[in-house]
């Protein structure tokens, strides 16, 4: 990891949850006009502020002013996902030959670990000299999911303008983890993410079905709309009269990114011809989900007032394949006692 030499952490209050526990925002800060800020509740990221190609500052991902903004009117922004990122078909699994079931929240589905998932709960804050250190005990059963785990995630931010965001996690009993975040990204600060150039270091993804379900297949990208081996506009391929893009409205897939002999693999590249802000992805993860708003409508409010229309922002969740515990041929997400699931992704940002 890059040397953190000049990280500051401030905290102040952000509002105070139903029950009255009360909620905090915390500000990571660099000497480079890097800021980060995070809630304890879900782990959320509510601000990334970055600079342009003119040194100017804007907020590069969507979220809310508010807590009641978070709690009323989520798509998961920003926020930390598990027990199990993702969706997995019908809410059911099976590991050591017991069957399980979890919450359907997403038509037939269960999607980003049920309707009480990482994303809605307060988590332990710690400040540390790497970071800002999230902790949460995941009850045996809660959500269906079986084991007491112990998650822990950290939010380092280095003076290179480098986020990084470190998963860790133990379990009592057998099950199955995949923690990831949920950041919609806009690069502009405004507008649509038709425009960004994207790159993706991968040769193949996951086909889904209507419900957007894995089919269990890998498929080269070649020939088709998820060819991002070379920049390519989100937008230039996005209305094309191909299946995949229909049974997800845009993109909605996970990536099989190539694995590089090295700590991290290069998971993906974003660029915004406008303002030069550049973001690299890389990760220790198998799989990257890119996902293109599809599902805003403008019907949520966020920051400054802004409605989230379709194609606002877009998210490259770095994580292990969706309904990875029903495809034997995908990398397993199981955990047991005595391992730790551990994860880093860090986010680059810079501009050209």
């Amino acid at each position: 990891m890059t040397a953190i030499q000049t990280l500051r952490i401030t905290s102040e209050p952000f509002g105070t949850m139903p029950d009255g526990t009360e909620v905090l925002l915390f500000s990571l800060a660099n000497d480079r006009g890097m800021e980060v800020k995070v809630i304890n509740y879900g782990g959320i990221i509510t601000a990334i502020k970055v600079p342009d190609r003119n040194g100017d500052i804007a907020d590069v991902v969507l979220g809310h002013d508010s807590l009641d903004g978070y709690l009323n009117h989520s798509r998961y922004f920003g926020a930390l996902i598990g027990r199990h990122a993702n969706r997995i078909a019908r809410g059911k699994f099976l590991l050591n030959g017991v069957a399980y079931s979890l919450p359907i929240n997403s038509g037939p589905n269960h999607l980003h670990g049920g309707s009480q998932g990482f994303d809605k709960v307060i988590w332990t804050p710690n400040k540390t000299d790497n970071g800002l250190e999230l902790h949460y005990r995941s009850r045996d059963g809660e959500e269906g999911y079986p084991g007491n785990l112990d998650a822990i995630v950290t939010y380092g931010l280095a003076d290179e303008n480098e986020l990084r965001i470190e998963y860790r996690a133990t379990t009592d009993r057998d099950t199955i983890v995949n923690l990831t975040n949920h950041s919609y990204f806009n690069l502009a600060g405004g507008g649509t993410i038709l425009d960004h150039e994207v790159q993706i270091n991968a040769d193949a993804f996951t086909p889904i079905d209507e419900t957007l379900i894995p089919t269990g297949e890998i498929k080269c990208v070649q020939k088709t709309p998820m060819d991002f081996t070379s920049a390519t506009s989100i937008g230039a391929r996005i209305n094309e009269d191909d299946e995949q893009l229909r049974n997800a409205g845009g993109y909605d897939h996970n990536f099989v990114l190539r694995q590089e002999n090295s700590a991290f693999t290069s998971a993906a590249k974003v660029y915004e011809p406008k303002s030069g802000r550049v973001m690299e992805i890389l990760s220790t993860e198998p799989g990257l989900q890119f996902y293109s708003g599809n599902f805003l409508n403008g019907s949520i409010i966020g920051k400054a007032g802004r409605a989230y229309v379709k194609h606002s922002g877009c998210c490259l969740e770095t994580q292990h394949f969706p309904d990875s515990p029903n495809h034997p041929n995908f990398p397993s997400t199981v955990l047991k006692p005595g391992e730790e699931y551990q994860h880093t992704t860090l986010f680059r940002f810079s501009a050209e």
